[in-house]
């Protein structure tokens, strides 16, 4: 069941991002953005969607802020393929947009992709404008220098630091990296609500971080063709990881009591929460 409504979310979304962008015209970053925006799990706006759910925001409004993480993470992708920064050549198991298009274009791909990722999220069917101003500011605070961008910088300066990271400075650095949208998005339900998000955050501190273990794990262990991308990149860069720190038995057991302490966090919502609880299980048991 779970992995039929993560598919129809994932379907509803594209369906959603397709409509949005028929306005857009034909130009050749507008196609870059299509490009961009085909497939992938979308975890993030499952999160978005459920944590609506919680509260009975109706599908016809989280849809919108559901949408712009999606757009918001594409951008982070393409920017983050680029020669400057991890230097990809593949992504979801098709050429990465700076090798289908070129270097300029994906830059300027990954910035209408963010323009339009509040465009989203800013919609007036989101909901008063209290809640789109909230929505705005806890994904600005969440994409930019003190959460994803961040993130990221530590990640390059890593590669050049004269030693390696500690355990603490890679549970900071991914906290920025990979789960500072990811918090966002178990929150924007309680947001659109205008109820108490700590619980959510709980979750979401706990998911994020199980989230980048299990990709530490996927980088040794996982299949190529699955995963879609190049892997054990880490390894041979030389950079620590959870698992290179940890050991990969130790990794694996840390992964599996964040992703308790994540339903534990939600255990106050019961059998409405049961999707989130899925999420949780699915982070750690992914091929990709």
């Amino acid at each position: 069941m779970f992995r039929a409504n993560l598919t129809a979310c994932a379907d509803a979304v594209q369906d959603h991002l397709n409509a949005q962008l028929n306005g857009y015209g034909d130009t050749p970053v507008v196609q870059a953005m299509r490009y961009t925006l085909q497939g992938g799990k979308r975890m993030r706006a499952f999160l978005v969607m459920e944590s609506a759910r919680l509260f009975d925001v109706p599908h016809d409004r989280s849809i919108w802020p559901a949408t712009g993480i999606e757009a918001i993470h594409a951008y982070s992708l393409v920017h983050d393929d680029l020669p400057c920064m991890d230097d990809d050549d593949l992504r979801r198991g098709r050429p990465t947009l700076h090798k289908k298009w070129d270097e300029a274009t994906a830059v300027l791909a990954g910035d209408a992709l963010q323009t339009f990722g509040y465009e989203l999220t800013l919609s007036p069917k989101t909901g008063d404008a209290e809640v789109r101003a909230h929505l705005a500011l806890a994904l600005a605070q969440a994409a930019g220098a003190q959460g994803m961008v961040l993130g990221q910088a530590l990640d390059i300066a890593a590669e050049t630091a004269t030693a390696p990271l500690t355990l603490d400075e890679i549970t900071e650095l991914q906290q920025g990296k990979t789960g500072a949208l990811i918090s966002y998005s178990a929150r924007a339900g309680a947001i659109m609500a205008k109820a108490d998000d700590r619980p959510l955050a709980d979750y979401a501190r706990a998911v994020g971080l199980a989230f980048q273990i299990a990709d530490d794990i996927l980088d040794i262990e996982g299949d190529p063709e699955k995963a879609g991308k190049r892997l054990n990149k880490d390894e041979a860069a030389g950079k620590a990881t959870f698992v290179s720190l940890l050991g990969m038995d130790t990794a694996k057991h840390r992964a599996k009591s964040l992703i308790q302490d994540a339903c534990d966090a939600i255990s106050q919502y019961g059998p409405k929460a049961e999707n989130l609880r899925d999420l949780a299980n699915f982070v750690i048991s992914r091929d990709s």
